[in-house]
């Protein structure tokens, strides 16, 4: 049963309320970090739900509503270009998951969290490497918070014109590359990244070592 996709084994293992908690967004080269706490009822989880990666915008769009509307208790954290500028990308990621697990209108005794980081969140952390691939609750969280970073690049396309915001959400794609040699860093930019240091000197982004964090999420 295990390895046939997530499940609720590890929630069940818990007592009281447990959220899993997933990000998306450490790998651009602009824009923030976003985080999503989900609790899931255990018998009315929707079905389809799994890795946000292995999914179409199309079907992460359909699940997000039902989780939504499922879910015992649901939210969503970001943390901004600034805070990732000050903090490093890891804080900041931590960041958003305690803004995420904070604003959850039920709070949880326990937290399931994708990876191998323990994060400081303001309940009891079990880190669970591949956690999407396992748990249903990291899982709805991973598609909650890819869907909304999603939609905020989109909304920066409209702010940052020419960049293709929409298109690659801030990843380091041919085109993004393109676009900062172009027409410099805007304001979304995570100005400290390799990346976007070589296109403010007028060489190509790609060559950034940094290019292998750009790994979608």
């Amino acid at each position: 049963m295990a390895g046939r996709g997530p499940h609720m084994l590890l929630e069940r293992a818990c007592i009281g309320p447990v959220c899993g908690v997933d990000e998306a967004g450490r790998g651009p080269w602009a824009g923030p970090v976003s985080a999503a706490a989900v609790i899931l009822h255990p018998r009315r989880a929707p079905k389809g739900l799994d890795d946000s990666k292995k999914l179409t915008a199309k079907m992460r769009e359909t699940l997000e509503v039902e989780i939504k509307a499922k879910a015992v208790a649901w939210a969503v954290g970001f943390a901004s270009v600034e805070e990732i500028a000050e903090l490093n990308i890891l804080h900041a990621t931590g960041l958003a998951m305690r803004r995420a697990v904070e604003a959850l209108s039920v709070a949880p005794v326990h937290a399931l969290v994708d990876g191998n980081y323990r994060f400081r969140l303001p309940c009891e952390v079990k880190t669970v490497v591949g956690g999407d691939a396992k748990s249903k609750s990291i899982a709805a969280a991973s598609i909650l918070a890819k869907v909304a970073r999603d939609r905020l690049m989109a909304e920066m396309d409209a702010a940052y014109p020419g960049y293709g915001f929409a298109a690659h959400k801030g990843y380091g794609a041919p085109r993004h590359a393109e676009a900062l040699l172009a027409l410099g860093p805007c304001e979304i930019h995570r100005m400290s990244w390799a990346p976007v240091k070589l296109a403010i000197e007028g060489r190509n982004p790609h060559l950034a070592a940094a290019i292998d964090d750009a790994v979608l999420d």
